[in-house]
């Protein structure tokens, strides 16, 4: 078995789209990499990027060409500064040059330097390939982005069971029934078997510190998110809705920050519509943020990030007033611990699976991880999971223009209110009489994936994306 630790499924990194701007970004920075490990990387006289399939058909509108340029500049998506972006972007359409690696300026003009090429690769919808001319020569490498900004090369022969983490857990999982027969094994809840897996590979120091800043990203994202008003970028003139809906939830309960802004959220009224406006909330926040290239943590993917965190905040300020990092963690390791299980038995890739793989996976990560915290045993958690994504089967990826906007802003809204409504049905049920295991449902959600159209797989070529005209909205 091969392990994915929950680091690799809950992801720092600029939106709009793990699998269109994070992996072609890291794809980048891999092939970079490789340049320099061949010492051909002084002697690159000419780059050339061409896109194909998914990346190609939407990469105008999930940035791909902004983040495979960032990506060659040898930026950071974790550390860069977000106000940077347009910046940098300008000036190399404006020099036409690009600094390689922040190291060696090469000629560049963004038109004709990334090509749009629509036919699909075989391997992978979402293929990008890298050529250099060395020493008069052409050299080519081509990677795929496969989903939450894992980026595999062509050579390896699954797609779906190829992930760039290589350790060996105590515990290797990659099914639910293996992880049960862990947590009885062993007398331990999901989350610890998941820590007891992370410490073998960190120190618990650590894992610490890295959870505490994904809840600090995902926190700051919603902060934000609720507190930026406007129209998001694209040519779709979408308002931003958190801000209006924050205003009158919020009231005027004062704060400066955004722990502050948690207890003075706790002081609002939370009767049923209002809980339920508070998740929708916290989830648009986050997904505005990350359709203006804000910074986000894929959950499992940027499309999706908003369930996980708005979930979590529901916990923290209405189910447990006295939630602390403790909850955090458990909650974030049990997310990812979910996720991985539905990455190796299925895709967490829009355009392999449609958003059956990215909405549907990350309610039921947030749906297992919430059971836990409300007192669910490790079988409850398993079926909350299996609930959240029944109920998320078949649902395609249609984006209207390739941007993720129209549906996908409100699908995390929703997804966060399924995973609530999944978990509470769990905590009332008895594991012993359920018919449909998450293994099955993972299974099925593969077989689902594999028997739907294309047109439905992050290509705006069917849905939403033709149904509604651009010049409707």
């Amino acid at each position: 078995m091969e392990c994915i630790s929950v680091f690799d499924m809950l992801k720092i990194g600029i939106g709009p789209s793990s699998s269109h701007t994070l992996g072609p970004w890291r794809a980048a920075e891999r092939w970079i990499s490789e340049l320099k490990a061949n010492s051909t990387f002084s002697k690159v006289e000419t780059i050339q990027v061409d896109l194909y399939g998914s990346l190609s058909l939407t990469g105008k509108g999930h940035a791909t060409d902004y983040a495979v340029m960032l990506g060659l500049t040898g930026a950071d998506p974790e550390t860069l500064p977000i106000e940077t972006i347009e910046t940098t972007i300008a000036d190399i359409k404006a020099t036409q040059k690009i600094h390689f690696n922040n190291e060696k300026i090469l000629d560049f003009t963004p038109e004709t330097n990334i090509v749009f090429n629509k036919k699909f690769l075989p391997f992978h919808s979402n293929g990008i390939t890298f050529s250099a001319i060395i020493n008069s020569k052409k050299a080519k490498s081509t990677f795929y982005s496969i989903g939450g900004g894992f980026v595999v090369k062509e050579e390896r022969k699954n797609a779906k069971k190829n992930f760039e983490i290589k350790c060996s857990f105590p515990y290797p999982i990659d099914k639910g029934t293996e992880l049960l027969k862990f947590c009885k094994d062993l007398n331990k809840p999901i989350s610890e078997v998941v820590l007891e897996n992370e410490k073998s590979i960190r120190t618990e120091e650590e894992i610490d510190y890295e959870l505490k800043r994904i809840w600090d990203t995902m926190l700051e994202c919603m902060y934000t998110g609720c507190h930026t008003e406007g129209h998001l970028p694209g040519g779709l003139n979408v308002r931003r809705r958190a801000f209006d809906m924050h205003k009158r939830l919020q009231g005027s309960s004062p704060y400066s920050n955004p722990v502050e802004w948690i207890y003075s959220i706790r002081n609002t009224e939370v009767k049923f519509r209002q809980i339920l406006k508070w998740v929708s909330c916290f989830a648009l926040a986050v997904n505005e943020v990350n359709a203006a290239l804000g910074r986000v943590v894929t959950a499992p993917t940027n499309g999706s990030a908003g369930v996980i965190p708005s979930v979590l905040m529901y916990y923290l300020v209405i189910e447990n007033h006295d939630g602390n990092f403790e909850d955090i963690k458990k909650f974030l390791l049990v997310a990812g611990e979910i996720g991985s299980i539905f990455k190796k038995g299925a895709t967490i890739s829009a355009a392999m699976g449609g958003c059956q793989a990215e909405i549907g996976v990350s309610s039921a990560m947030a749906a297992g991880a919430l059971t836990e915290l409300l007192g669910g045993s490790p079988e409850q958690v398993l079926v909350a999971a299996e609930i959240a994504m029944e109920h998320h089967l078949g649902l395609t990826c249609d984006p209207i223009g390739g941007l993720v906007q129209i549906p996908c802003i409100e699908r995390n809204a929703m997804g966060a209110i399924k995973a609530i409504n999944a978990a509470e049905l769990a905590l009332d049920t008895d594991p012993n009489n359920v018919k449909v295991p998450l293994d099955k449902v993972v299974n099925t959600m593969w077989e689902t994936a594999k028997d739907m159209n294309s047109k439905y797989k992050e290509t705006s070529e069917g849905g939403l994306a033709v149904g509604v005209n651009m010049s409707d909205c």
